[in-house]
């Protein structure tokens, strides 16, 4: 009985959810079929779905959303962790529109403005110039959007301890680091408190457990 009450609770958090968990069985399947591919043909494979300077210049949307659906460095368990963590209960409080409003928003606008710096770091001779080809996939700029923007879940005065955390979690790589991604992770982080306007009115909203399953648009 009690096994069965876990796995009903688990699947009840499961389908409040249903963006965050059907984009982790995407990225599931992408990673599995990235075990099966050889170092070769997967480096060639997913520069092509990269959103690096050369692709973002010719096949601007289809990388956009390609490169989203692939996990750097294939590790796949880490990112049910963060789904369950920071995505799902930004699901369930925003609606899935919302919610994949701000996984948008910050994994577009931050590639661009990353790879933006990239593109004026290689024609000021502070890039090597096969720069243009590195590889950028991964979810990591969307999930520092929704990681930021659930700042606006949180009471005061926890909202501005936690806001401070996310902010030295995503500004010390800038600054120690100071490579295009780390500037796109900090770049997401500050769309994410930047997406208040979707979040506005919603600040309270509370899910009771008897509506768990049930996920707002």
């Amino acid at each position: 009985m009690r096994i069965n009450r876990g796995l009903h609770r688990v699947w009840a958090y499961v389908r409040s959810a249903p963006g965050t968990y059907v984009w982790l069985s995407v990225l599931f399947v992408s990673t599995v079929a990235l075990h099966h591919m050889s170092p070769d043909f997967e480096e060639q494979f997913l520069r092509q779905r990269s959103t690096n300077i050369h692709e973002l210049s010719s096949n601007p949307v289809r990388v956009l959303v390609s490169s989203a659906m692939w996990i750097d460095g294939g590790h796949w368990l880490p990112y049910v962790v963060l789904f369950s963590v920071f995505q799902a209960p930004a699901e369930r409080w925003l609606g899935t529109a919302r919610w994949l409003a701000v996984c948008a928003a910050a994994h577009v606008l931050a590639t661009l403005i990353s790879e933006g710096a990239l593109l004026w770091g290689i024609r000021h001779a502070m890039a090597p110039a096969s720069a243009v080809n590195t590889l950028d996939i991964g979810v990591s700029y969307s999930l520092a959007g929704v990681i930021a923007v659930l700042v606006y879940r949180i009471p005061a005065p926890w909202r501005y301890v936690y806001g401070f955390a996310v902010l030295v979690v995503y500004a010390v790589p800038l600054v120690t680091g100071r490579t295009f991604t780390d500037l796109g992770h900090f770049t997401s982080a500050l769309i994410g408190f930047g997406c208040y306007p979707l979040v506005r009115g919603r600040e309270r909203v509370r899910i009771p457990k008897e509506t768990a399953g049930a996920s707002s648009g």
